[in-house]
């Protein structure tokens, strides 16, 4: 019986550790998921400036002719994942997600961008062979340095015919700690949006005026709207990661109490059984030695 309450006590004990590392880690997801939702909320002013330059130049020079789908080769993507764990189907979520869009598409294969161990790992199975290695940021701070790096990749792939269309895959936070996947073309830049853009009004009465001409200055913009398309969608993605995160601590943490309550349970009835059993131990040796037996008066 000893055996038995002394196991049992480990095994609460374990369970008790364990209780502590997720609600550590439940607090880490839920304190990075804000960082993240904050980067992303950042992004706002500085994207309508972005739009704005971007209006000002195609008003000058005019929207580029859009160019047949046939014509502009090979198909690469950017696809955000996680290198971590605990995550639930997170990486398989936007694995799939990424393969069947692009299989769709027609024509040939390009390079692939795999952000974090995982997902470049689910599409290296699924068949895209092309799908080269990019580590997750770990902070918020980390993904301006990976933004910059894919976009320098994507124009010398570009330079060489690796791609010609670019698309980005990510898992965008849902309400309810839930998250969903979504993509869209980074490259060549859609036709009906640039349009929407010659056509955008102006929020003063002064006309801009692009100096030096349009070209150096479009390009500049460009830059400027792809790296903030990445980073919001890394960073979308990172908060999605530690939304599915939180989730599943959540239901550890739940898990784990209900371990704990019949442990605990378990272990109180053995405890009471074995004192029952004491007390009818000592009952029956007093009984035997004749210490129920009533004296002589």
């Amino acid at each position: 019986m000893s055996g038995t309450t002394e196991g049992l006590r480990r095994r609460i004990e374990g369970a008790g550790d364990l209780e502590g590392v997720v609600r550590s880690m439940k607090a880490l997801a839920a304190s990075s998921l804000g960082q993240y939702e904050r980067a992303v909320r950042s992004l706002d002013h500085y994207y309508r400036t972005v739009e704005l330059g971007l209006a000002a130049c195609f008003r000058k020079s005019g929207a580029p002719p859009q160019r047949p789908a046939r014509e502009r080769g090979p198909a690469g993507a950017v696809i955000f994942g996680s290198d971590q764990g605990l995550v639930g189907r997170f990486n398989e979520v936007i694995a799939d997600f990424a393969v069947n869009e692009l299989k769709a598409r027609p024509g040939s294969q390009g390079r692939i961008w795999a952000v974090g161990e995982r997902v470049q790992a689910l599409m290296v199975d699924s068949g895209m062979a092309q799908a080269s290695l990019l580590q997750a940021p770990l902070s918020v701070y980390g993904i301006t340095p990976l933004v910059g790096r894919i976009l320098v990749e994507i124009v010398e792939a570009r330079a060489r015919g690796e791609v010609g269309e670019v698309y980005v895959f990510h898992n965008r936070p849902r309400p309810g700690a839930a998250y969903e996947p979504v993509g869209r073309r980074l490259l060549p830049l859609d036709h009906a949006w640039q349009q929407s853009l010659v056509e955008l009004p102006w929020p003063t009465k002064s006309r801009p005026q692009v100096i030096e001409g349009a070209t150096p200055a479009l390009e500049s913009f460009i830059r400027g709207y792809l790296f903030v398309l990445l980073f919001q969608a890394c960073a979308e993605s990172l908060a999605s990661e530690n939304a599915s995160r939180l989730a599943a601590m959540q239901r550890a943490e739940k898990n784990i109490g209900e371990i704990l309550e019949g442990l605990n349970r378990t272990f109180h009835r053995i405890r009471q059984e074995a004192i029952d059993e004491e007390l009818f131990d000592v009952v029956s040796g007093y009984e035997a030695l004749g210490g129920g037996k009533a004296g002589p008066r």
